[in-house]
């Protein structure tokens, strides 16, 4: 029985150790490509500055940067010499083809000769030039700056390989710890058991439709460009697989051995139930396996975005190592606030990062837990704090959001200009439908510290954010200055990571203040610590939120191809009935669907709709954009309300629902965001008909 025992323990503890070195390969090689995605964006601006500098030090330095001009012409031929062959040439080929001859053009040959010796006299020129002005010094600033296009011109042509490891690294780790977005975790054996066969039966019929679109490709004689993408994909799908039924062999001890076979249903994830509606749709309806990774991989068609996204996440897991967020809201601690009011000022507060990630969901997952900790520090009931979360994603209409920029770009009929301007309007109307919302709905009278109370405290907490504002001010200088690059929808990916990786070194290093306040706050004391936790918590959320919606690119080919599955009419009674129809319909594909891949799919099927019953442009967007947005709080699915769960935590949600002492309070994080975002929608949706 020992020596059992003694097996046991020892089997355990290298397993033990097997996962820790396997986790830390995980993790370091998404954080390598993160990196690496970051200095490729950085290199680019670099290089482009870097042909500025050589051309403001050296006059000909676009001539020395290449290989060495080889001069192997006559520069001072013989003109008229030149001229008398060719018209003996041409008289030659007359006597061959006479019916088809024509006068020799002297005038045209010469100028042709005097063209050929200016571009061979440039050449020597060139040449010259070579020899004698290329020092050590150009050689090594060329040999830099060569260096810096290798590594842009390397990640141009590796974007797509990139996306797919980090998605199938991400996963993995993501499917590792359980921690896919789903309705409920488990907590039974039943629990377990279906989730776990779910998950495989889903990834080894995503592997098997990516096998058939390989083979397919080739057996068809079709070129295949980036072969190694559905290998990559192939492979990681069976390491899912494997990853699956070891746990399913495996359960955890803590797990309760009853449960219900309808709960149990809640826990499988939700890309899962996506990629066995699409299983089903494509192996049984269509008997078209390639169907599902022709659909899958449409994530290519968006690579930037995706990646991205990741670099947001990872910013937004530094962040939460951050005292940041305390000391902002430390600033309104002495006005002591309402909890409704802090609630507005939060939604408020997160509008503009927002506008920078292009879709609330995204938001979510790199901000929310900063939000929620910060909300529950300051004494915000669960309820609220849950729902301000939730919330947190109401700036997609704000400049620069990407996902308003993807619609001008595929909708000839708006300019960003107009989306924009419009979009801050819908915004502001959030804000007040919100706090009157809050107003009618608080739980304590409203009761604001005086003025002269609270000013002098609260500006005097201005003063611990000062050195941020600097880091900032200093970050964005240096980008502006030495790499000319702005921080706008295109460059926030790169500078917000290094902006705040700055602010986590400062803290650790530099801030007096830290140690006070780190035990107070959880942040990990050291600069490695806070980096490693950082980049576990990103590999886990990068992989459930780009699967999810590498996935809901599959649901949008089952809606495409499904013909009687959603049906628009060609006509409606009214522009009142039309709008409301399209309201209906833009709510259930946000409920469904990832927002990019959604645009794509409203631009080619209702927005032409929209506007044949005469409703402009401007209007429907930006009621599609608010119905997204209230798809994404709504139930069923209540994306949104997971991706919460996702970063808060399930004890915290747990704790929230024995909350509350009416209906309402009970389920506030679910009833006031539907309350504003219905209510929002329908003023955005039928208000300006009253104008007409």
């Amino acid at each position: 029985m020992n020596s059992f025992d003694d097996a046991s323990d020892s089997g355990e503890r290298w397993q033990s150790k097997f996962q820790r070195i396997a986790q830390r390969f995980l993790t370091l090689s998404i954080l390598v490509l993160l990196l690496g995605t970051i200095t490729s964006g950085t290199s680019e601006n670099i290089h482009a500055q870097m042909l500025k500098l050589g051309a403001h030090l050296w006059d000909d330095y676009f001539i020395l940067r290449g290989e060495e001009p080889i001069a192997t012409c006559d520069p001072s031929p013989n003109i008229e010499a030149r001229i008398a062959e060719l018209a003996l040439e041409h008289e030659a080929e007359n006597d061959e083809f006479a019916l088809l001859a024509e006068d020799f053009d002297e005038v045209a040959a010469k100028n042709s000769l005097m063209s050929q010796v200016l571009v061979c006299e440039k050449k020597h020129q060139d040449a010259a030039v070579y020899k004698q002005n290329l020092t050590d010094s150009v050689v090594w600033f060329r040999a830099l700056e060569h260096s810096f296009a290798d590594i842009s011109l390397f990640a141009i042509a590796h974007q797509k390989a990139t996306l797919i490891l980090l998605l199938v690294l991400a996963a993995i780790v993501a499917t590792a710890k359980n921690s896919h977005i789903a309705f409920r975790s488990e907590h039974t054996t039943l629990d377990h058991y279906v989730s776990q066969t779910a998950q495989a039966l889903a990834y080894a019929g995503l592997g098997w439709s990516t096998y058939s679109f390989y083979q397919g490709s080739y057996a068809s004689g079709t070129e295949v460009t980036h072969p190694e993408l559905m290998i990559i994909l192939m492979a990681g799908c069976a390491t899912l697989v494997c990853i699956n039924l070891f746990h399913w062999f495996n359960p955890s001890e803590h797990l309760e051995k009853q449960g219900s076979i309808l709960r149990s249903i809640l826990t499988i994830p939700i890309q899962t139930f996506m990629l066995l509606a699409a299983v089903f749709h494509f192996f049984v309806r269509e008997e078209h396996f390639p169907g599902v990774a022709i659909y899958f991989t449409q994530i290519f068609q968006l690579t930037n975005l995706h990646l991205a996204i990741g670099l947001y996440i990872m910013g937004g897991m530094l962040l939460k190592e951050t005292h940041l967020g305390a000391r902002l809201f430390d600033v309104f601690k002495p006005w002591h606030l309402p909890p409704e009011m802090l609630a507005f000022v939060a939604i408020a507060l997160m509008a503009f990062p927002t506008a920078y990630t292009g879709a609330s969901g995204i938001i979510i997952i790199a901000m929310g837990a900063v939000v929620y900790q910060e909300m529950r520090r300051v004494g915000t009931r669960r309820q609220l704090a849950l729902a301000v979360t939730a919330m947190t994603g109401s700036g997609v209409v704000l400049r620069p959001c990407l996902l308003v920029v993807g619609i001008a770009i595929l909708n000839k009929e708006v300019v960003t200009d107009e989306l924009f301007h419009w979009g801050f309007r819908v915004f502001l109307l959030s804000m007040v439908v919100f706090a009157v919302f809050a107003m009618i709905t608080r739980k304590d009278p409203m009761k604001l510290t005086p003025f002269s109370e609270a000013f002098a405290p609260s500006v005097s907490r201005l003063g611990p954010l000062l050195p941020y504002l600097a880091i900032l001010a200093g970050t964005l200088v240096f980008y502006g200055f030495a790499l000319d690059t702005y921080l706008d929808e295109f460059s926030a990916p790169i500078v917000l990571p290094v902006l705040v990786a700055v602010v986590v070194i400062f803290e650790r290093k530099f801030s007096r203040n830290f140690k006070d306040r780190n035990e107070e706050l959880g942040a990990s004391p050291t600069v490695t610590k806070a980096f490693g936790t950082a980049v576990d918590n990103s590999a886990i959320q990068i992989g459930a939120l780009l699967m999810l919606m590498a996935c809901s690119f599959t649901v949008g080919g089952i809606i495409e191809r499904g013909g009687g599955v959603l049906m628009i009419p060609e006509a409606f009674s009214s522009i009142y009935a039309a709008m409301a129809f399209l309201v209906l319909f833009l709510v259930l594909i946000g409920m469904i669907m990832d927002p990019f891949g959604a645009l794509i799919l409203v631009t080619g099927t209702i927005a032409p709709v929209a506007y044949a019953q005469g409703i402009h442009p401007i209007h429907f967007w930006m009621t599609c954009l608010m119905a997204f947005e209230l798809g994404y709080l709504s139930p069923p699915v209540s994306l949104n309300h997971l991706l919460t769960r996702q970063v808060v935590g399930d004890e915290e949600v747990e704790l929230a629902l024995q909350e509350g002492d009416t209906f309402y309070y009970r389920h506030e994080r679910l009833l006031l965001p539907l309350m504003v975002m219905a209510t929002t929608l329908l003023l955005v949706a039928f208000g300006p008909f009253f104008f007409m």
